[in-house]
């Protein structure tokens, strides 16, 4: 049941036109994973690698976020991995606020169908969506209360810098090693 909501969701997420990032995009990227799990991944958007083969996380950033998630034991099939914004925003650039509330019906959704424990927050933006006001370099590696209006509604957030800025920054990837042994 699970499954066919998330694959219905997936399916308006291909065709939808609510704003410019779709007029340049290869491939949405709706989101994929395990529609019984407990815990979701949420990151900003898809780059190019994404666009391309319409798969969340699969470039260099998604080969780190593996490698943290085999850390604890798990691999990306028993979680789903979503992002704020569903079509790559043109060079990589940040999603603008009319663009992330286009999409986030297709979130709120994917949320209550999932019905997780735990949201893990990748990055900045993902953080603001779920834990409005907290800063990620202030609160990474923590939990908060998510805002129940994004549909996770008995979900607990925890906070993680988007394994993206590990690659730029090589400082993080010990942050975020020591953040993922932590989850709750």
């Amino acid at each position: 049941e699970r499954k066919a909501a998330l694959d219905a969701i997936a399916r308006e997420v291909q065709a939808c036109r609510r704003c410019r990032l779709s007029e340049q995009r290869t491939q949405a990227v709706p989101g994929e994973g395990h529609p019984d799990t407990e815990v979701v991944f949420v990151g900003e958007g898809p780059g190019q690698n994404e666009d391309r083969l319409g798969r969340p996380f699969v470039g260099a950033a998604g080969s780190l976020l593996e490698g943290l998630l085999a850390m604890v034991g798990w691999r990306r099939d028993e979680v789903f991995i979503t992002n704020v914004v569903k079509c790559r925003p043109p060079g990589n650039r940040d999603p603008e606020p009319d663009e992330m509330a286009a999409c986030a019906p297709f979130l709120r959704r994917q949320m209550e169908i999932l019905d997780p424990a735990l949201v893990v927050t990748l990055g900045r933006f993902s953080l603001q969506t779920f834990m409005p006001g907290d800063t990620i370099s202030r609160v990474h590696g923590t939990t908060r209360p998510i805002d129940p209006a994004t549909g996770a509604r008995a979900a607990t957030g925890y906070a993680m810098y988007h394994p993206a800025a590990a690659l730029r920054q090589v400082s993080l990837r010990e942050t975020m090693e020591r953040d993922m042994a932590a989850i709750p």
